[in-house]
């Protein structure tokens, strides 16, 4: 995909680039909040900026995309372009805002690498951009078309009908519309971008996974309290944990996000960590819905009983199902707890259990936890192709893990 020109001026740099690269996102980002501060109100979360996880996205990305056009010039990464695009299209990213990031990314290049970035570097790596923002923007109108939606009207308001407390530190949210517009159907393991005017009245957005089948009048997404370390506290998490009760509006996105569960016959396994149960528990609402006479089996791990985020609620969702069964791993075993045939103490091992044989398989977590169930099936010989993930924190841009 990369001209005769740049492709071996793109191959001897990228060793230089990469290894400046999160110093590059870091200035860039600088530069373009300076020149355009009005991108943090309602685009960028600015908690991500802090932490450097937006830093990170984006350095990753790029790096990622660009080996990619290296080493695989044949062929389309569309594992990564399509998860950018759907978070993306959730927050109404627009066309003609890629020009702007194209100004001040170039501009930290260059003022990372000085004197390296010749015109002809400059030349091959803005070719780099541009290929990569083209694909997305061809994708993200794909997908805006696809629900009759544009960047203007991907938002909506909805009310709070219920609040539930489903441990210390996690809530659910269910809302209900406020017109007569049609509401866009979600899929199993979609997401939506909430928008909410911070205490300094600076918007920021932040997605959720829906965790229940739409009924037509309402939504449900589950937040979990951020506590932040080295970090400030989450400031979306906080606020609706705080801040939002029964009766008072939010502003949501239609629906999107590429890990979407397939609907086939063949056994499901879902395996997820910590408030990654999430989308798992969308998944199996909408199972249920359908009447899936599939076979399925959720693997969780938490901290403790008392801390599985929607326990109940997937607890009750597996016991419709035809073969539903739940296995779960626990740090903090209650008193006197043993391991059993379907609860076990500590960290995940998939090898504990019975899986199913030519099952699909689903995974959301942290980073570390899908590295080591992942490296755990494939070595138990399940096929890469057949599991899906989702990264519940910095998004994962290595090309050996997608």
């Amino acid at each position: 995909m990369l001209s005769d020109t740049s492709l071996p001026v793109i191959k001897a740099t990228l060793p230089a680039v990469g290894e400046r690269i999160e110093e590059i996102a870091k200035r860039f980002y600088e530069h373009m909040f300076d020149a355009r501060p009005d991108l943090l109100d309602g685009l960028f979360n600015r908690g991500n900026q802090a932490d450097g996880r937006q830093q990170q996205a984006l350095a990753g990305s790029i790096a990622a995309f660009a080996g990619l056009l290296v080493d695989k010039p044949d062929q389309v990464p569309d594992h990564l372009l399509s998860r950018i695009s759907h978070k993306h299209v959730s927050l109404g990213l627009s066309p003609d805002q890629y020009q702007i990031v194209h100004d001040h990314l170039m501009w930290a290049i260059v003022d990372v690498l000085g004197d390296a970035v010749t015109p002809e570097v400059a030349a091959a790596w803005d070719e780099v951009y541009w290929l990569m923002a083209n694909m997305l923007i061809n994708k993200e109108r794909g997908l805006y078309n696809a629900v009759h939606l544009s960047p203007e009207t991907i938002w909506r308001t909805w009310r709070v009908a219920q609040r539930i407390q489903e441990t210390e530190d996690v809530v659910s949210f269910v809302v209900e519309r406020t017109d007569e517009r049609d509401v866009k159907p979600s899929l199993p393991g979609q997401y939506v971008t909430i928008r909410m005017p911070m205490p300094d009245g600076v918007q920021q957005p932040r997605q959720y996974s829906l965790t229940r089948a739409d009924d037509g009048l309402h939504r449900q997404f589950a937040v979990k309290r951020v506590h932040g370390l080295s970090t400030p506290d989450g400031e979306m998490s906080t606020l609706l944990h705080d801040g939002v009760q029964v009766g008072d509006e939010v502003v949501l996105s239609a629906p999107f996000g590429d890990v979407v569960l397939e609907y086939t016959d063949r056994p499901l396994v879902l395996a997820s960590a910590g408030i990654g149960i999430t989308p798992m528990a969308g998944m199996l609402s909408h199972l249920v819905k359908s009447g899936s006479q599939r076979q399925v089996m959720l693997l969780h791990a938490d901290d403790s009983e008392e801390s599985f985020p929607l326990r109940a609620q997937v607890t009750e969702d597996l016991a419709k199902l035809a073969d539903g069964t739940l296995k779960t791993w626990f740090l903090y075993a209650a008193e006197g707890g043993k391991s059993s045939e379907s609860g076990f103490s500590g960290f995940m091992d998939v090898s504990a259990v019975e899986l199913p044989d030519d099952a699909e398989y689903y995974l959301c977590g942290p980073l570390p936890f899908l590295q080591s169930v992942r490296s755990a099936l494939v070595a138990g010989g399940v096929r890469p192709r057949d599991v899906q993930y989702e990264v519940f924190g910095p998004d994962l841009w290595l090309a050996d893990f997608q």
